[in-house]
């Protein structure tokens, strides 16, 4: 689909997620063609990203950039597959997610380790550890590692020679997400910093650092003053009520700090047992009926909640030996 004469969308789907697809932006330069994100590992998603290409009159080796607002597996598993075929094309992405790449495609060991110990001083029951465990990635054998070439730090600015784009740090969804503010057209690439319906996830792990909720809603607010005309999101479909989405996803942050804040109220617990008593959108399942995947993303973002909370002085964290709970400082 085309945005812009320079910029076109090219959806790449996600086998079994309720997401459906991946966008993926296609830019044009004098030399050849940047692409902002890739792609799930799958020969399906491959498939999609190729035909995407050539209804714009493009292959593979037309790419000669391509830039990851994060490296999550739906943004990142396809980069070396078109790397090998577009042998020219550099890989930039954030210093952080060049590390999370390599702890969690190479050498993930010693990450798995560490969140069950995390997941375990939360209250996590060890019966439930190893299915909180990520199972191997489905279509990990297509995937082929491919490192960063260019490191992008926040404030730069990537000239294609037809299209100029500045780099924003915004972490919070992964530590090392980036956006990419086309200011000519008022174009924001947002990821999944910001989507158009979704809440993005933003998680607690051993890799988020001490506060990544409120890395993230600073990331949102530094933000509010950007004139933008259009958001261009990593899923679902662009749109344009951008300073409304932005407080409602505030909005729906503040509700669950509140939500919490009542469930420590009368006597400390731990994440686990919070989690379990939290309104989260899987309507017509209760708790025990969550998906292990689903479980583990609501004890992280629990976590990234009270570990917010604390920070602001509504919480206090109470370390034991059986492990960590939060009880409220008091309203008012």
């Amino acid at each position: 689909m085309e945005i812009t004469r320079s910029i076109y969308q090219i959806e790449v789907p996600i086998p079994d997620n309720p997401l459906g697809h991946l966008n993926c932006y296609l830019i044009e330069g004098k030399v050849g063609w940047t692409l902002l994100d890739t792609g799930w590992p799958s020969p399906e998603a491959f498939d999609a990203l190729k035909s995407g290409l050539r209804d714009a009159g493009l292959g593979l080796s037309n790419i000669d950039r391509i830039l990851l607002t994060h490296a999550h597996p739906d943004h990142y598993s396809l980069a070396g597959r078109i790397m090998a075929q577009a042998p020219k094309a550099v890989l930039s992405t954030h210093p952080l997610e060049g590390v999370l790449i390599k702890t969690r495609y190479l050498n993930h060991s010693e990450f798995h380790a560490g969140m069950d110990a995390l997941l375990r001083q939360h209250g996590v029951p060890e019966p439930e550890i190893l299915s909180f465990q990520p199972n191997a990635m489905p279509g990990s054998r297509f995937m082929e590692i491919s490192l960063p070439d260019r490191y992008l730090y926040g404030g730069e600015i990537i000239s294609t020679g037809v299209v100029e784009l500045e780099v924003i740090w915004t972490p919070g969804h992964s530590p090392g997400h980036i956006c990419l503010y086309e200011r000519k057209n008022g174009l924001l690439f947002s990821g999944d910093h910001i989507l158009p319906v979704t809440t993005p996830n933003v998680g607690y792990h051993t890799q988020s650092g001490d506060n990544p909720l409120g890395d993230y809603l600073y990331a949102l607010s530094k933000m509010r003053h950007l004139p933008v005309s259009k958001v261009l999101p990593g899923h679902e479909q662009p749109f344009t009520d951008f300073k409304d989405r932005l407080d409602k996803i505030t909005e729906h942050h503040l509700q669950r700090e509140e939500e919490i804040r009542n469930a420590v109220e009368e006597s400390p617990l731990n994440a686990y047992d919070i989690s379990a008593g939290v309104s989260w959108n899987l309507p017509g399942l209760s708790w025990d009926q969550f998906p292990p995947i689903h479980r583990r993303f609501a004890v992280t973002e629990t976590i990234a909640h009270l570990e917010y909370m604390r920070w602001e002085g509504k919480v206090e964290k109470i370390y034991r030996k059986d492990g960590i709970t939060y009880r409220s400082i008091g309203k008012g």
